[in-house]
């Protein structure tokens, strides 16, 4: 299982968002030097969130993620306000390995289709998710909204359209440290083809256990290292 140190980028700055709320917001300083710790601290992917794009579409953070993705050696990905095989190919080019489209995955499916088509190798699907009774409902436009949508029927479609992985975030765990959401990450694994990586709640090396022991192919984790709960080298550890 590879782990993904998470960034989450908002006015220039690295944040974590409580279950995604943007007026709950935690700031950690500067972003290149915290992509520069997880990078030393040996990671094995770098994930990289732009909130701002997420949720106006502005591109404000873009040359961070450039930056970032120019100084790595290490795969990184990046998601947030990505809507055009324009964006795609901007971060592609700028050295971004897995580009993660969210909203226009699912409310444009024509664009995404073509986005696949211009870059098959590097277009994965970020599925955000809120625990609603038995759906677990997908939001869109930067959590801000939920598309009606169960993350199972939006998962075969993202699928279907061409992805090559799929980020699942359950936002209701997200920045809380309490664990992951098991049944879902099984679910959405038992269904799809596609390497499913789960994203939200890891607050422990024993939650990163279990999310191999399950089978996850990689985990998103980024509260849990700026705090400092455990650390990149025990984490890397623990998921092999």
């Amino acid at each position: 299982m590879e782990l993904l140190a998470a960034i989450d980028l908002r006015g220039g700055q690295a944040v974590r968002l409580l279950q995604g709320r943007y007026e709950d917001e935690t700031t950690y300083g500067d972003p290149v030097a915290l992509a520069q710790s997880f990078i030393d601290q040996g990671a094995s992917w770098l994930h990289l969130v732009d909130l701002d794009a997420a949720r106006d579409g502005g591109q404000a953070n873009r040359p961070i993620i450039k930056e970032i993705a120019a100084m790595s050696h290490l795969p990184v990905e990046t998601g947030g306000g990505v809507r055009s095989v324009a964006d795609v190919a901007q971060l592609v080019d700028a050295g971004v390995q897995r580009v993660i489209v969210g909203t226009a995955a699912l409310m444009d499916p024509d664009e995404f289709t073509a986005m696949v088509a211009a870059f098959p190798e590097h277009v994965a699907v970020g599925l955000d998710y809120r625990i609603k009774g038995a759906m677990r409902e997908v939001a869109v436009r930067g959590w801000l909204e939920g598309a009606g949508r169960d993350l199972l029927d939006a998962l075969r479609q993202v699928e279907q359209a061409g992805a090559t992985a799929v980020i699942t975030t359950a936002i209701d765990r997200d920045g809380t440290l309490q664990g992951p959401d098991l049944d879902g990450l099984r679910a959405a694994m038992d269904l799809a083809a596609i390497p499913v990586i789960a994203s939200g709640g890891v607050g422990s090396l024993d939650d990163l256990t279990a999310l191999r022991e399950a089978g996850c192919p990689g985990v998103v984790v980024g509260k849990a290292l700026v705090e400092g709960a455990f650390s990149v080298g025990d984490a890397v550890a623990r998921c092999r």
